[in-house]
């Protein structure tokens, strides 16, 4: 469950590199009681371009408070670039237990991204977990994320 144990709406997409790991992301989710929206890829085997699934997960957290999104692809970086494109969006690519957890409790994130080929099946569910529950610290760090939103709010007249 999310941190306060309440069902958590979770978006989430993949380009073909990601869907088979998407697929089980969905599942464990499910079991955890989350609400998924899979955005798709739907087909593993064409090739398919990872900004559109970006695009759609991020539009889903936006306009659905208290979501999250997840993304997948080969490395994860696209999906990272393209996501934090989108105001009010703060992608975190984690490869590990301890990334994911200071995303969510320094950096406040709100689109997890993971890189199929660098992280184990193993590893993910553990990862996934770990940001699920984290709770935003606050204090110093609420004051380094208002300073990306203004800077946010800035850029994006």
């Amino acid at each position: 469950m999310s941190q306060k144990g309440k069902k958590m709406q979770i978006y989430i997409g993949a380009d073909h590199r990601g869907h088979g790991l998407k697929k089980k992301i969905v599942d464990f989710l499910k079991t955890e009681g989350h609400e998924v929206c899979d955005v798709g890829t739907h087909n593993g085997e064409r090739s398919c371009d990872y900004p559109k699934y970006s695009q759609k997960v991020t539009q889903g957290v936006i306009k659905t408070k208290g979501s999250r999104g997840i993304l997948v692809c080969m490395t994860g970086i696209g999906h990272t670039i393209a996501a934090n494109k989108v105001p009010g969006i703060y992608a975190a690519l984690c490869y590990n237990e301890k990334a994911a957890f200071f995303s969510r409790a320094h950096n406040n994130s709100n689109v997890l991204v993971f890189g199929a080929k660098f992280v184990s099946q193993k590893e993910i569910f553990k990862i996934i977990k770990i940001w699920m529950t984290t709770k935003f610290e606050g204090g110093r760090h609420a004051r380094r994320v208002n300073q990306i939103k203004r800077l946010e709010r800035k850029i994006c007249k």
